[in-house]
């Protein structure tokens, strides 16, 4: 990924994501934080990645520096402890992008305990609104911050793996590690 390029795309932009990469068991991430926490961790091959990296600068009126912070430096402690079993909960700043009900659902996804799973009919019933399932699944699909906010917890009602943009393979592997897969399923991790 080439950040020169996308910053030429985001003239006027005062504020700084500094970003770096991380290269987790289940490949290459990309991390960035501000001032105030982390921003993003997405794997180098997600879908609509530019768009993503574009769509964040914007919200934040930022442009991309490859550099470390504090918060990059936490977060790469923390994956590394939660890929070796031993962190359940991360307790680095997040920084939460997105409309307001988008950032509801982003709040609810962390709720969902490690090696638990839901549904979005389940996040809809816990926002208060049932006819919300898709407006869930969209925001779901919006998530910035992967593993961190727990999009990978989201099953579809009858149990099938649903969409996850960083791959349904990524998706089990982290159930897998979390215990909420069965354990007779090929490990990945």
């Amino acid at each position: 990924m080439n950040f020169i390029d996308l910053n030429q795309k985001l003239t006027g932009n005062l504020n700084r994501i500094a970003i770096t990469t991380y290269d987790s068991r289940l490949g290459l991430m990309f991390l960035g934080a501000t001032e105030n926490g982390i921003c993003l961790a997405e794997f180098h091959d997600r879908i609509h990645l530019e768009k993503t990296l574009l769509k964040l600068a914007e919200n934040l009126k930022a442009q991309f520096a490859e550099e470390e912070n504090q918060h990059l430096n936490q977060l790469k402690e923390e994956l590394t402890l939660y890929f070796d079993k031993k962190l359940q909960e991360f307790t680095v700043p997040l920084v939460f992008t997105g409309t307001d009900f988008q950032q509801k659902v982003f709040q609810s996804l962390i709720k969902i305990p490690y090696g638990s799973t839901s549904t979005y009919k389940n996040q809809a019933i816990v926002l208060g609104d049932l006819k919300a399932i898709r407006a869930v699944a969209t925001a779901n699909g919006l998530n910035k911050i992967a593993i961190v906010i727990p999009c990978h917890r989201i099953i579809g009602s009858d149990g099938s793996m649903v969409g996850y943009a960083g791959g349904i393979y990524r998706k089990e592997a982290l159930l897998q590690l979390e215990g909420a897969l069965q354990q007779t399923q090929l490990s990945l991790l």
